[in-house]
C-alpha cells in the first residue's frame, strides 16, 4: 500500500504525468456524469424492470456497458460494441489477407485498423440499439411523438451515446494513461461497489432472520460476512500475485572494443508476464457468449419453441455454459497472445544488440525458444482467469449467493486494470527519473 501511495504522489509531482493522469480522470468523470442522462422517449422505470427480468443476461450486459445500462442512460450500450467489433476484427484478421498485411504495417497499419474497428463498433452499436429498441418496446410510452419516431429517437440516442463511449475511450489511449476500454468499465465496477455491499449486507441480514434464536442468527450472519470477505480478500491478493509475475528469460551481451573503450558485456533480462492478456479474454468470452442469451431473451423470451429454450436454458448458468466459458477463455487467451506478442521481433532485437540467450543460438532457436516459453504461460494464465472467474460461481450455487459469480469478474478486472495502470505510471516515473534514463539508455546502447 505504501508503495502505491508513494507511486501516486510520485506521479503527481511531474507535470507531464499529472496532465495526463488528471486528462483521464476528467474523461471517466463525463462518461459518469453521461451515464446519468437518461434516454429521451423511454420510461427509465420500465427499462430497468425488462432488463433485470433478463436475469443474469442483464448482469452481464450491464457489467460490459460500464453499468449504464439498467439506468436507460445515452451511454447504456457502453464498451460492448467496441469490443464486439475488436473481436471480429481480430478474427478476420486470421483469415482475410489484406487485414493480416495492415496489422503489420507498423503505426499506420494500427492507425488503419483502429478506424475499421471504430466504423465497425458504430455499425453494431446501430443493431444493438434497434434490437434494445425492439425488446423494451413496452418502456416507449414517455413522449407525445408517433411510435416511429419515438424509436427513431431511441435508436439514434443508444447510437450516439456508444460513438461517443468509443471517443471517451481513445481520447483516454492518447492522451491519457491506461487502455481507455480497460478504464471505462472499470469506472462503472467502482460506482456499483456500494450496491454489491448493500446485496452482501442483506443477504447477511436475512441468513440471521432466518434463525430463532437471535445469538446464533447474528453470529452466522457475521461469520457469512466474515466468511465472503475473506474470499474476496484471498482472491485479490491471489490475482494480484499472478498478475505481478514474470518468467525472466536471463540474455547475456558480447563484449566490443570502441576505440579504447569497452561496451557490453552485460548481463540483463526479457520478462515475459504470467497474464500477458490480461483481462481481454475474459471480456471476449464474455460478449461471445452473451449473443446467443441476447438473441432468445429479444426475439424468442416467451417461446415455447424447443431449440429456443434449449439456447436460454444451456446460455444462462447450465454446465454447458460453464464450460464453453471454460474452452473459450483458454481460446481466447492463446489467440490474443498470437496477435499481441512477437517473438520473432524481440529475437532480432537480442541478435542486433549482440545478445544471446545462454545455451540458445541466434536467429530461428531463439525466437522458438521465446515462443515456447510464452506457450507454456499461456497455459498457466488461461487456468488462471478460468479459476479466479469460475470458482465463485461454485461457491454462489453452494451457498446461494446466486450473483457471486460475478465477483470473480469484477475483481479480475477492478485489479487487473488498476495494476496496468499503476505499472504504466511507474514506468513513466523510472523514465523521467535520472536513474531510470541513464539505466534505459544503457540497455540501449550496450554500456554499463
Amino acid at each position: 500500500m505504501n508503495g502505491i501511495f508513494d507511486t501516486a504522489v510520485n506521479a503527481f509531482r511531474v507535470e507531464s504525468i499529472r496532465k495526463r493522469l488528471l486528462y483521464t480522470f476528467m474523461i471517466l468523470g463525463i462518461f459518469m456524469l453521461g451515464g446519468l442522462v437518461p434516454v429521451p422517449g423511454i420510461d427509465g422505470a420500465e427499462f430497468t424492470r425488462v432488463i433485470q427480468q433478463w436475469g443474469q443476461l442483464g448482469s452481464i450486459m450491464d457489467l460490459i456497458s460500464g453499468g449504464g445500462l439498467l439506468h436507460a442512460s445515452i451511454l447504456s450500450l457502453g464498451v460492448s460494441p467496441y469490443i464486439n467489433a475488436s473481436i471480429i476484427i481480430q478474427l478476420l484478421t486470421v483469415v482475410i489477407p489484406p487485414l493480416e498485411e495492415m496489422s503489420k504495417e507498423g503505426e499506420a497499419g494500427r492507425k488503419k485498423m483502429d478506424k475499421i474497428t471504430r466504423v465497425s463498433a458504430i455499425v453494431l452499436a446501430f443493431v444493438q440499439s434497434c434490437l434494445f429498441c425492439y425488446s423494451t418496446r413496452s418502456a416507449l410510452n414517455a413522449t407525445n411523438l408517433p411510435t416511429w419516431l419515438n424509436a427513431a429517437l431511441v435508436v439514434l440516442s443508444f447510437t450516439a451515446g456508444a460513438a461517443v463511449v468509443v471517443f471517451l475511450g481513445e481520447k483516454i489511449n492518447d492522451k491519457g494513461i491506461g487502455n481507455g476500454v480497460s478504464l471505462i468499465i472499470f469506472a462503472g465496477i467502482v460506482t456499483r461497489l456500494p450496491d454489491m455491499a448493500a446485496t452482501l449486507y442483506e443477504k447477511c441480514v436475512s441468513i440471521s432472520d432466518s434463525i430463532d434464536n437471535a445469538v446464533l442468527g447474528a453470529l452466522a450472519g457475521i461469520g457469512v460476512f466474515v466468511l465472503v470477505t475473506a474470499i474476496s480478500i484471498t482472491i485479490i491478493v491471489f490475482v494480484l500475485y499472478v498478475q505481478n509475475a514474470e518468467r525472466r528469460i536471463p540474455v547475456q551481451y558480447s563484449k566490443k572494443v570502441i576505440g579504447r573503450q569497452t561496451r557490453g558485456g552485460n548481463r540483463d533480462y526479457i520478462p515475459l508476464k504470467v497474464n500477458m492478456s490480461g483481462v481481454m479474454p475474459v471480456i471476449f468470452t464474455m460478449s461471445l457468449l452473451a449473443i446467443p442469451s441476447i438473441v432468445v431473451t429479444l426475439f424468442f423470451n416467451n417461446s415455447t419453441n424447443a431449440v429456443a429454450v434449449w439456447l436460454k436454458e444451456t446460455f444462462t448458468g447450465s454446465p454447458w455454459y460453464y464450460l464453453c466459458y471454460f474452452f473459450l477463455v483458454i481460446g481466447f487467451t492463446f489467440f490474443y497472445t498470437e496477435i499481441n506478442f512477437h517473438p520473432v521481433e524481440i529475437a532480432n532485437s537480442i541478435n542486433k544488440n549482440g545478445g544471446m540467450i545462454n545455451g540458445i543460438r541466434s536467429g530461428k532457436p531463439t525466437t522458438d525458444f521465446i515462443k515456447g516459453t510464452a506457450f507454456r504461460l499461456n497455459w498457466i494464465e488461461a487456468f488462471f482467469l478460468v479459476l479466479v472467474c469460475i470458482v465463485p460461481t461454485i461457491i454462489g450455487i453452494l451457498t446461494g449467493f446466486q450473483n457471486v459469480w460475478f465477483a470473480g469478474t469484477s475483481v479480475l478486472i477492478l485489479t487487473g486494470v488498476a495494476n496496468d495502470l499503476i505499472v504504466q505510471v511507474e514506468g513513466e516515473l523510472e523514465i523521467r527519473s535520472p536513474k531510470g534514463f541513464l539505466e534505459d539508455l544503457t540497455i540501449k546502447t550496450g554500456r554499463r
